[in-house]
């Protein structure tokens, strides 16, 4: 137990760390997109992670990971993980920051504006990998689960949280890769708001058109906006993404507004398992 103040890097594959609990062991720093790098460049958000995990077969427990850069509203991004590696676990941990607060690797193929993924994974091959979270809590206000990977999130607490003046957002921002069978599943999680007005947040929108996010027997809380989802101004992600929700209930769960998302039949809903999607890969 206690708070460690440092910036950490795990590359050693088939490797578990394990605090005492969430809210006990306590990995923080304060990086943002905003500051200066020692380069005299700006940091960018991807060298803005408070943990970054860079291995395969690795895996959290009991862990708060926390960026506090979010506190100060001229930070910009500010990652408190940083997941790249296939068969990443992420157990009963509390991930905290505010824009784009976990991400889960690889990279899209190209960034949209040159030198946008200055980091450590910039350079190398956009590796498929499979992630899950399991009775995790992640905090954030704006595309703070964002990424490539097929991430299933088991009994997790989506919270969304204000950010100064700000009190709007979006949870999640897929860029799943063409032609990869899973994106984002969450599954019995709960999306809540935290000091958030009613219809003032999205579910999620494509960070890049193939992305993909279900939701299968969620809380959805009223601080979630009756289309929840937006296309992010990309006119081909009704051909090329998908999103989808089944059997959610709460006060945001009202899929009569949902154009961007398709709601499962019971049958299409119980092929979606976690069995599934470890063997999709």
């Amino acid at each position: 137990a206690g708070e460690y103040r440092e910036k950490i890097e795990l590359r050693r594959p088939h490797t578990t760390m394990i605090g005492t609990g969430m809210g006990q062991t306590i990995l923080t720093w304060d990086d943002g997109a905003n500051d200066i790098h020692p380069n005299g460049q700006k940091r960018g958000t991807f060298r803005s992670y408070t943990m970054l995990v860079l291995a395969d077969h690795c895996s959290l427990q009991n862990l708060t990971i926390r960026n506090e850069a979010g506190q100060r509203a001229d930070s910009g991004q500010c990652v408190a993980l940083f997941a790249d590696g296939d068969d990443f676990r992420c157990e009963n941990c509390e991930l905290i920051s505010t824009q784009d607060t976990l991400f889960t690797a690889p990279l899209p193929p190209k960034e949209v504006i040159p030198g946008g993924f200055l980091g450590p994974t910039q350079l190398l091959p956009r590796k498929a990998q499979r992630h899950t979270y399991h009775r995790c809590v992640i905090k954030g206000d704006v595309d703070f689960i964002y990424g490539g990977a097929a991430a299933w999130f088991e009994a997790c607490d989506i919270v969304c949280v204000r950010r100064g003046e700000r009190a709007s957002g979006y949870a999640t921002a897929a860029s799943t890769p063409e032609g990869q069978k899973y994106g984002y599943v969450f599954h019995n999680c709960s999306f809540t708001g935290e000091d958030v007005s009613d219809a003032s947040f999205y579910l999620g929108r494509p960070w890049r058109e193939f992305g993909k996010t279900i939701l299968l027997n969620c809380f959805i809380g009223a601080h979630i906006r009756p289309e929840g989802w937006d296309n992010w101004g990309k006119p081909d992600f009704m051909n090329k993404g998908f999103y989808a929700e089944y059997g959610c209930f709460g006060p945001g769960s009202d899929t009569a507004k949902r154009a961007y998302a398709h709601v499962l039949t019971a049958e299409e809903a119980a092929y979606i398992t976690c069995d599934d999607f470890l063997n999709s890969l």
